[in-house]
């Protein structure tokens, strides 16, 4: 009986006479635990770290808990706790929060529809002209959009809006072609756009021998939620670049393949896929 009173007592403080002279500060005080929780819990799904969110749920409802029985922990003790996981979650995911940021003011269009049949199609398409271009020492660079660009990158390069077929994906990388030294932009069904200048990652720890079609696609990946496949015109080495690192180097057709399923069945939207 003395813990429920000893609650009862905690409730009445916090949300009686106090909580009335007070109302306004608790309010801003909600506000902003519900926008940083917001903002750390999307970071967190998108990059499917769901271990950090039970972490952080536990603190929350532990904080919670504890306030209910003693009187020695405010609000504010909650708001620091908080505080310090959000230090946490910046540091290991600032490149994935700065391009959540980026994402959010991009305006998002409905894909055109594809059947299940299609894509099946499109992604054997891709595969095949990915792996000739490797043997033949060609260099390419594919960007894997949901319309999720930042504008300045479609409006350097070339609307094409042509279907996805390997001659096609050829052509445009073949080197004599107007459009080869740029990125090669894929929406759905569609090549979108070719002949794109992408931002280049600066780290300075990059290796000296990456090239710039590399670079491109670390930095592109790291200000859109995108995926990019890489061929190196020097070497023919397929890479698969995601959240600006080199997921996989010497991507063989099961990897590719598993890229491209990734793109078409989780990043696209369910309503494009019917």
């Amino acid at each position: 009986m003395a813990i429920w009173s000893t609650i009862q007592q905690n409730i009445v403080r916090n949300f009686g006479t106090e909580f009335a002279d007070r109302w306004i500060a608790y309010l801003l005080q909600l506000i902003l635990f519900s926008v940083l929780f917001y903002l750390m819990f999307k970071v967190l799904k998108n990059n499917k770290a769901d271990k950090f969110i039970a972490i952080i749920c536990f603190f929350v409802i532990f904080t919670g808990i504890v306030s209910a029985f003693t009187e020695t922990v405010s609000s504010s003790v909650m708001f620091i706790i908080i505080a310090m996981v959000g230090v946490i979650v910046f540091t290991m995911y600032h490149t994935e929060i700065k391009r959540s940021l980026l994402d959010s003011g991009v305006k998002k269009s409905k894909a055109e529809p594809v059947t299940v049949t299609g894509v099946e199609l499109i992604m054997d398409e891709i595969v095949r002209a990915v792996q000739n271009m490797s043997k033949n020492d060609i260099g390419a660079l594919i960007v894997l959009s949901n319309d999720n660009l930042p504008e300045g990158i479609i409006e350097s390069g070339t609307v094409i809006n042509a279907q996805i077929t390997s001659q096609m994906v050829e052509a445009v990388f073949y080197p004599k072609a107007p459009l080869h030294d740029g990125a090669l932009v894929i929406e759905g069904n569609k090549l979108y756009a070719a002949g794109c200048f992408l931002p280049l990652a600066q780290d300075e720890k990059l290796p000296k021998e990456m090239g710039s079609r590399h670079r491109a696609a670390l930095g592109v990946t790291m200000v859109a939620s995108v995926t990019a496949i890489v061929v190196s015109e020097e070497t023919g080495i397929i890479s698969i670049v995601k959240n600006g690192a080199i997921k996989k180097k010497y991507a063989d057709a099961t990897d590719i393949k598993e890229a491209l399923s990734d793109y078409y069945w989780s990043d696209l939207t369910a309503e494009a896929i019917i």
